[in-house]
């Protein structure tokens, strides 16, 4: 009898598991980013004047990310950068490009030419990401998960960290998070192994309680970096 019992409490668990990240979770999601659009509603109205004021190009950018199962999808953000941002880069000073790659795709803000200085400001508040309320709404994200990774980025960083092949395929199972383990363990300070190992850890232990966990903690993780 035992060995019944033991697969049919892990038989009610996985179901459990399931029904959480099919309907609860979505349930979460709305309910969390319709509360949070409402809060911060005077941002939506602040945010995009002081933009098309401090510098030319549009109000939103958006970009190609890799979501669930490997389909890409538009993720959207206020506009921190110059217009020509991606030409800066990679046409531009070649050593920035180095030291990019080298620092797991990411620059510190001021050591980026790429970003206005309101965008400094955006992305010290994290209110540059505030778009992505909208993607959480749409079903492209949920409001806690793994990154939205760039498929170039995913190509090169497994060149770099081979071990992180089998953990992207559960990584990629799941829909990206606006926020998640990663973020609340270090942020930016996290290498993309070290990151891609977090997500892939959340996403066999994701349940409620976790996700209530880990945006508990996430206004904690953006205040540590002011």
């Amino acid at each position: 009898m035992r060995p019944k019992l033991k697969i049919y409490t892990m038989q009610l668990k996985l179901n459990s598991n399931m029904h959480y990240q099919n309907t609860t979770k979505r349930i979460l999601d709305i309910c969390v980013a319709s509360l949070l659009a409402i809060i911060f509603l005077p941002i939506w109205f602040t945010v995009p004047i002081l933009i098309a004021l401090s510098s030319p190009g549009p109000i939103v950018y958006k970009h190609r990310r890799i979501g669930k199962d490997g389909k890409s999808f538009d993720m959207y953000k206020f506009r921190s950068m110059v217009i020509n941002a991606d030409n800066i880069l990679h046409n531009g000073d070649k050593k920035l490009l180095k030291k990019f790659k080298k620092m797991d795709w990411k620059l510190e803000a001021k050591d980026d030419p790429r970003i206005t200085s309101l965008g400094r400001i955006l992305r010290a508040l994290t209110i540059d990401e505030f778009p992505q309320l909208y993607n959480v709404l749409r079903g492209d994200m949920s409001m806690v998960g793994p990154r939205a990774y760039l498929e170039q980025e995913l190509s090169e960083q497994v060149k770099k960290y081979p071990s992180t092949a089998k953990l992207l395929k559960i990584v990629l199972s799941a829909k990206p998070g606006l926020t998640g383990l990663w973020q609340v363990s270090g942020r930016n300070e996290v290498t993309f192994d070290k990151r891609v190992g977090l997500d892939a850890q959340y996403i066999n232990t994701r349940s409620l309680w976790n996700d209530l966990k880990i945006l508990w903690k996430t206004p904690q993780a953006m205040v540590s970096k002011w």
